[in-house]
């Protein structure tokens, strides 16, 4: 036996088995959990160990990304305004509702922790007229965003960081984060938050766009060791309480759970049609990894506990906000 399990049908499917509770849920012996703490702390999140953290998962070359993201090279949650949509109108539908929800004008300075490939920063310049300023640890997608910020001619408008967020600076008038905070670590939610604080003038607005869960609990040791070192999925109450701690207020949430199941969907399909280009980068161990974390996403958020919250708030209290909603859709 070679350790490898071949599933004929449909491996979504196959991947509910253990999201599903009414199907029945995966539980880990003592053993597997103390294990997992341990390289919880071997995988903490400090300055220094995060670069390499990062590295791991999007340090593989930019090429592998464009086998099945987008062609922003947005690698979250899209927002679907009909299952229909491409997988490119969903992306910048998503920029275009997040761009809502911070109110953003033309002129205000934005800050992006964890622009990835700068999707978001050349979106609220060229769009809406933004000094958008983004940071990342990837070097590979700090030169992507650096050289399509030229392309675009928007070097006045955007500045792009290869650095940690805990080492930014400066005061903006709008914060975003999308898919990042996942890589924060529990330990250092707080000081995530306490920077938020910082980087924000006061009335400011920000969007944390991120995977949470209802409760709170560890990472399976799959995800950890293979996909995301040093990652954590936390709580929306650990997520709400350390705002509140660091002096930030919340004025909305939202759910976009099966958004992200649709999202995950196309870019499963479309690393299966790119899945022999991808063997020969790799090879097959990596391939059945990937298949397997792209389809087990998918059914987390789509019959498990994994959610996509995007948590609008601002910096202290901010009596100028619409009274209602009807500004993100009109």
């Amino acid at each position: 036996m070679n350790g490898n399990i071949d599933v004929e049908g449909d491996f979504g499917q196959f991947m509910r088995l253990g999201t599903d509770p009414r199907i029945g849920e995966l539980s880990f012996p003592f053993w597997t959990r103390l294990l997992q703490g341990g390289r919880s702390l071997f995988f903490l999140n400090t300055v220094k160990r995060s670069t390499a953290n990062i590295s791991h998962h999007y340090g593989r070359g930019n090429e592998f990304y464009t086998l099945y993201l987008d062609k922003s090279l947005t690698y979250s949650c899209a927002y679907f305004r009909s299952p229909d949509d491409s997988l490119e109108q969903a992306q910048e539908q998503k920029y275009e509702h997040i761009c809502r929800k911070l109110q953003l004008k033309p002129g205000e300075s934005l800050i992006d922790v964890g622009c990835g490939w700068g999707g978001m920063l050349l979106y609220a310049a060229q769009r809406h007229g933004a000094a958008a300023t983004g940071c990342t640890l990837s070097a590979p997608q700090f030169e992507h965003a650096e050289e399509a910020m030229k392309q675009r001619g928007l070097n006045e408008r955007v500045t792009v960081l290869l650095q940690d967020y805990r080492q930014l600076a400066g005061t903006f008038d709008k914060f975003v984060s999308i898919g990042m905070f996942e890589h924060v670590g529990k330990k250092f939610i707080p000081t995530f938050m306490q920077k938020t604080h910082s980087l924000l003038k006061p009335g400011g607005i920000g969007v944390l766009h991120t995977i949470g869960k209802d409760r709170s609990g560890p990472v399976d040791p799959w995800t950890l060791k293979y996909i995301f070192p040093g990652g954590y999925i936390p709580a929306l109450h650990e997520i709400v309480r350390a705002m509140a701690d660091s002096g930030l207020i919340v004025t909305d949430v939202e759910n976009l759970r099966l958004h992200y199941a649709l999202t995950l969907d196309e870019w499963r399909r479309r690393f299966e049609h790119n899945v022999d280009r991808i063997r020969e980068m790799f090879d097959e161990k990596f391939v059945r990894l990937w298949r397997m974390f792209l389809a087990g996403s998918a059914a987390g958020f789509r019959w498990g506990d994994s959610r996509l919250y995007q948590i609008t708030f601002t910096r202290g209290l901010n009596n100028s906000l619409p009274l209602t909603r009807s500004f993100l859709y009109t």
